[in-house]
């Protein structure tokens, strides 16, 4: 497992919908362990008037900083959907599991739970590159079940290395049961997840290369296209899958590193690296009641954090977290 950096977020939040009410800020004692305190409360004309989001829990985050810049709901635990898949990529890749290594679907990687299909074959095999790909741009759950699948120890060893991760990164309010997000047992908070998504832009290079990949394509598919009354007839041709997050192919976004996710239970759930007026920040959007609404979140905090960048202090200190 890959050493933690010391510059994972540990940020001090309160529950409920209030954001933050001063600026927390990320020191280190000696002793190397992370410790969170507390300033003084900020003039609350800091920053221009807060976004209304649909999002039920919410994140940004300033990873220069170390500064929650807006929250409501942070750590309200929530089912998470396919922003597991997150974890499960940095798993395979810490494994150092070879990518070129072929996987056959089985029975097992059907979805059981939700009854939802997939454009992948049960029978046919992909590398594991292939599955890495399909797991994060596509949100697959064949895939992604298949990549915890063959993990060494097979699927309850990779379910309890997720867990153990999730420790080690400080995420001691989240729980995985299984690697798709399928299950409404995965939950985490937006607190956790940032944790999560910053580690894994820092730690990960495959992740935010393929994570912002508006589109993906399978080369020579066979595909089997069933007439009534007719042969079946066997077709071998290219097969294109789109980002589950359309934000990676605006030109307006400069995006690090992106996963969606929706079930029922959790709503439709973003985690984003972005740069926006020059910042880098992280962006989690938990339990919005649609993909438009979704999105449209991220574009009202993009221009919020836009809006407000006149106003930041000359100065560069610590940009102070706000209320909503």
């Amino acid at each position: 497992m890959k050493t933690v950096l010391a510059g994972l977020i540990l940020l001090g939040a309160h529950a409920g919908a209030a954001a933050f009410d001063g600026q927390a800020s990320l020191q280190w004692s000696p002793s190397g362990a992370a410790v969170v305190s507390a300033a003084p409360r900020i003039e609350s004309d800091y920053y221009t008037d807060m976004p209304e989001l649909s999002a039920q829990s919410v994140l940004v985050f300033d990873q220069a900083s170390g500064q929650p810049l807006l929250a409501k709901n942070a750590s309200m635990q929530t089912p998470i959907a396919s922003i597991t898949k997150l974890m499960t990529a940095m798993l395979v890749l810490d494994a150092g599991l070879p990518m070129d290594e072929s996987i056959a679907l089985t029975n097992e990687d059907r979805d059981t739970l939700k009854g939802t299909g997939s454009r992948l074959a049960v029978g046919a095999s992909y590398t594991r590159g292939q599955l890495l790909h399909l797991a994060l741009i596509a949100s697959d759950n064949r895939a992604a079940h298949a990549l915890g699948r063959t993990y060494p120890g097979g699927l309850e060893r990779f379910v309890a290395t997720m867990n153990r991760m999730a420790h080690v990164l400080g995420m001691h309010d989240t729980v995985y049961v299984e690697p798709t997000g399928l299950s409404s047992d995965n939950r985490s908070t937006a607190l956790d997840l940032a944790k999560l998504a910053d580690y894994a832009y820092q730690n990960f290079p495959e992740i935010r290369h393929i994570s912002t990949s508006g589109h993906y394509t399978l080369d020579g598919q066979r595909v089997v296209v069933q007439k009534k009354r007719k042969q079946p007839k066997v077709y071998y041709r290219s097969v294109a899958f789109n980002n589950t997050n359309r934000l990676t192919r605006m030109d307006d976004w400069n995006i690090g590193l992106s996963k969606t996710g929706f079930i029922n239970e959790a709503g439709h759930c973003l985690v984003m690296q972005a740069q926006v007026a020059q910042r880098d920040v992280i962006i989690v959007l938990l339990d919005a009641t649609g993909s438009n609404r979704r999105a449209g979140d991220a574009a009202r905090i993009k221009q919020w954090l836009e809006s407000s960048s006149p106003a930041h202090r000359a100065d560069n200190r610590h940009t102070p977290a706000s209320r909503t």
